[in-house]
């Protein structure tokens, strides 16, 4: 088929896996995580109401969750393994706190999934009220 790339992760004449992102991947696949449908749903009568506080407030909150994302980036880079981020959790604060991160998470998609249904559903109620 051609030239392998130099990221892929299937290596085929050892048949392991092996580390296959660049940093610049891992930056994109949070930042991709991070902005989604969720963080602006709203965000326009919030903005219209407060202006520059908002804005300031949520250049914040990107900064924290860049420091998060990159010690995340630091822990999988040193220490690869094949489950979620709740196995850091478990591995350098305990038992409990991978269980309530991997709950908390999986929890958190459920809402996710559920506001994402019912804003796709906004538009479809106002065309049929037209």
């Amino acid at each position: 088929m051609g030239k392998q790339g130099r990221n892929e992760t299937w290596d085929r004449n050892e048949h392991q896996l092996r580390r296959g992102l660049d940093e610049r991947q891992m930056h994109m696949i949070a930042l991709g995580g991070a902005i989604g449908t969720g963080l602006f749903y709203g965000s326009a009568t919030t903005i219209q109401m407060t202006a520059p506080a908002i804005t300031l407030a949520y250049l914040i909150g990107v900064i924290v969750i860049f420091f998060i994302m990159r010690a995340l980036d630091e822990m999988i880079v040193t220490e690869p393994v094949s489950g979620s981020f709740s196995h850091y959790a478990s591995r350098y604060i305990g038992p409990f706190a991978g269980f309530l991160a991997g709950w908390t998470y999986w929890f958190m998609w459920i809402v996710v999934g559920m506001a994402e249904l019912l804003a796709s559903a906004f538009p479809h109620q106002l065309s049929e009220e037209n």
